[in-house]
């Protein structure tokens, strides 16, 4: 049996047992709260699965271990980034999130604040980060089954992409926050196994000597010892200056990125207590730094054993990595069906980020828009309900038709940008609410836009988006600034526009304050509070 038809067949049990999960929690799915926050049923160690499932992305998996592949010590800072921005969620957004709100982002930056503006910032802004996040998975997805199934013409990966977005739309529609999480659940259990067999597969072949792996993936690399070193991919001399800032600009967006982004912090509001909240992320932290911890040996193992096949975009390095290392112990069968298995496992990652995500913006647009912007807070949770499945149906269109054109570039450097724009806009709105007295209004919606229109705007004028081979349009050059990562200017740019909005406006309620101080800490009155 070929792998073509092996993946095919593994991808078919595992799309309907998702489908089979999805039916199941559309039955249970009947308010509101069941929708958003999956009935505020997930006990810590679930919705630390979850937050897993959603955390570790196609962009970890196949992104990250094509990162290292190819530029060796610096594609493995994505991994400590990825990984160090846990803390700062831990430590100043988790808990505090799950006491404030009810169902998304805005709740807790509309307590405080006129409710209709806040709520329109913060919704187009979950809406732009989901945006940017979701490209990341579909272009992985149409990579990955090209690659499996020997679709090699653009039209065949095209196809892939629509089929990955109305898969996700299926899984949101019916399926709300219950059917996602379990989703998650599931595909967070595999990939880890997965990714662990591969490892222990890469050590055993090197007899569990990390020193010969490294050795023996400098030498494949071409590269020689500058292969483990920094500055291959950041900070060459031919980049000069602007590399090492690139550099210092991409930690910035993965350490701060976390902390705003919108599918994530929901994850907050599935659980009943304060303290499950705190559980759930240390149990999200324990099983995401394992994985990262793989991905070292996962990029050096493909660098080291199939490092001439890799595509220029590295997110077949570990689909292709699973291949041979399984061919080399257990012969062609065992190559055939580790690749199979890898695979299917990889488009569970992409189609349980994918559902997370579409449910984060189309719950944002439906509660945050539609309800409380567009018909001031006049509205049943039946329709609310409603509104968000059509929302999933528009927001998955969009991601489909931009993954098209972005086809060339590394999923994980793409995922990179969506964390900078939400570091750049979310989080300082986030912080300066939960933690300044004084924030207002205009703050709120200065430090949302400011960041988020900065962020955009210096990736639409980057190198990602024209005047480079790896662009999404190769073929033109309006390119202004070298710089790939705009966390660096982006993000103070957000807490300096959050600062002076608040400054520059009378608006203050110490009483609002002193409420959301006493919630935050203890949980008291979220329930019951939506920003009418």
């Amino acid at each position: 049996m070929s792998h073509e038809t092996l993946s095919t067949i593994l991808f078919v049990v595992f799309v309907a047992g998702t489908l089979g999960i999805t039916f199941w929690a559309s039955r249970n799915t009947k308010s509101a709260s069941d929708f958003y926050a999956g009935g505020r049923s997930f006990s810590g160690l679930q919705n630390g699965l979850a937050i897993g499932g959603d955390y570790m992305s196609a962009a970890s998996f196949l992104g990250i271990a094509g990162i290292i592949a190819l530029s060796g010590y610096d594609g493995f800072l994505y991994s400590i980034g990825f990984l160090v921005a846990w803390l700062v969620a831990l430590l100043l957004v988790a808990e505090l999130m799950r006491n404030s709100g009810k169902y998304t982002m805005a709740d807790v930056l509309a307590f405080r604040m006129s409710p209709r503006p806040v709520r329109t910032a913060a919704g187009v802004s979950t809406i732009v980060v989901s945006i940017f996040y979701l490209l990341a998975q579909m272009v992985g997805a149409g990579s990955l089954v090209g690659l499996l199934l020997g679709v090699t013409s653009q039209t065949g990966k095209v196809w892939t992409i629509i089929a990955v977005g109305l898969l996700m739309i299926v899984y949101v529609v019916f399926g709300g926050m219950k059917g996602t999480t379990w989703v998650q659940i599931v595909k967070a259990v595999m990939l880890m196994v997965g990714a662990a067999l591969i490892t222990l597969l890469v050590l055993g072949k090197f007899g569990f000597n990390l020193s010969g792996l490294l050795g023996d993936a400098a030498g494949a690399s071409g590269k020689g010892e500058a292969f483990l070193k920094p500055g291959l991919k950041y900070g060459t001399e031919a980049q000069g200056i602007w590399g090492k800032i690139d550099l210092i600009s991409l930690g910035l967006a993965l350490v701060l990125g976390t902390a705003g982004l919108p599918h994530v912090l929901i994850r907050f509001y599935t659980v009943p207590t304060a303290r499950d909240a705190r559980k759930s992320v240390l149990w999200g932290i324990g099983i995401i730094g394992v994985f990262y911890l793989l991905t070292l040996v996962l990029g050096f193992g493909a660098a080291a054993l199939v490092h001439g096949k890799i595509d220029k975009s590295g997110n077949t390095a570990a689909p292709l990595l699973a291949q041979e290392i399984g061919t080399q112990v257990f012969g062609d069968v065992g190559g055939t069906v580790l690749l199979a298995v890898i695979a299917a496992v990889a488009f569970a990652t992409i189609l349980a980020v994918v559902a997370g995500l579409t449910l984060a913006s189309s719950s944002s647009f439906a509660h945050d828009l539609y309800a409380h912007v567009f018909k001031r807070g006049q509205v049943t949770d039946r329709q609310e309900v409603v509104v968000a499945r059509i929302a999933a149906f528009v927001i998955g269109a969009v991601a489909i038709a931009l993954s098209i054109f972005a086809q060339s570039l590394n999923v994980a450097f793409l995922v990179s940008l969506a964390f900078a724009v939400a570091a750049s806009g979310n989080l300082p709105a986030i912080l300066y609410s939960l933690f300044w007295k004084r924030f207002n209004t205009a703050g709120a919606v200065a430090a949302i836009y400011g960041g988020l229109i900065s962020a955009v705007v210096m990736v639409i004028f980057s190198p990602v988006v024209s005047g480079a081979k790896t662009a999404m349009f190769p073929d033109v050059d309006f390119h202004l600034i070298a710089l790939s990562n705009p966390g660096i200017f982006s993000i103070p740019i957000g807490f300096l526009c959050g600062y002076l909005g608040t400054v520059l406006s009378k608006e203050y309620s110490a009483s609002k304050y002193a409420e959301i101080e006493v919630r935050s800490l203890t949980g008291i009155g979220a329930e019951q509070a939506t920003g009418h």
